[in-house]
């Protein structure tokens, strides 16, 4: 059995979002975080990802939820099922645009509440597994933008672990969040600023900066052994060398 999905809850009336969070973990849900207004919700999301957010429409503070919806997609990609007590053509029109997993409509029964969340799950993993036919990047300074489900995503290269290959297709494993590429290790290896990654196996590519350990067949990243070839070993201790 695979972890809990997290769920980020973003709600300013805090009654409705602690009956919220109680129903979904009692669905099996883990709660992430529950937050009053949108730029909370943004910070916290720097340290933690989520899973799916629930995302009143109409929140307090500088941003309103449709708004928080559009940064959230922008530099997360994170699905989001909106909370509206006010579902008129305006509000419906602009949520719309940010490509939401579905509206809950306050006030709102369980059934309501754990359809739309079976709904988001299975989106969300079907998405996971159909990568996009084409695939896109580039690189800046400190980030590589790749195209993930039919968006653009950024990705901090600090923040990357390594890179495994997977056939045709690339996993980036960062900080709280895996990728699936449609693009082989090989291409990738080009793309990848060389002061930053290096090669360590047929299959695998590392952040030098998030190597713990160098053992004799492996590397040590965040707590996970890495296959290293031996032939690549010796380029890897050189290079550590010389940071």
């Amino acid at each position: 059995m695979g972890a809990p999905i997290k769920i980020l809850i973003v709600e300013d009336e805090m009654i409705i979002a602690a009956n919220i969070s109680l129903q979904l973990r009692t669905m099996g849900y883990e709660i992430c975080g529950i937050f009053p207004r949108g730029e909370e919700a943004l910070l916290h999301l720097k340290e933690e990802l989520a899973d799916i957010i629930l995302l009143d429409i109409q929140l307090k503070g500088k941003l309103d939820g449709i708004e928080t919806a559009h940064l959230i997609k922008k530099d997360y990609n994170i699905p989001v099922i909106f909370l509206t007590a006010n579902a008129d053509d305006a509000h419906f029109n602009r949520a719309k645009a940010v490509n939401p997993y579905g509206f809950i409509s306050k006030p709102f029964k369980k059934t309501d509440l754990q359809r739309a969340m079976e709904l988001a799950v299975n989106l969300r993993e079907n998405e996971e597994d159909k990568p996009a036919n084409t695939q896109a990047s580039f690189i800046l300074s400190d980030r590589i933008f790749v195209r993930d489900h039919e968006k653009m995503v950024k990705i901090i290269i600090e923040d990357i672990f390594y890179i495994e290959a997977d056939r045709n297709y690339c996993r980036i494993f960062s900080k709280g969040r895996e990728y699936l590429l449609v693009m082989t290790l090989k291409d990738m290896e080009d793309k990848l600023p060389p002061e930053h990654f290096v090669r360590i196996h047929r299959s695998y590519i590392a952040n030098i900066s998030h190597i713990d350990e160098v053992a004799g067949s492996h590397v040590v990243i965040s707590k996970k052994a890495i296959p290293m070839s031996k032939s690549l070993r010796g380029e890897l201790l050189k290079r550590l060398q010389t940071i």
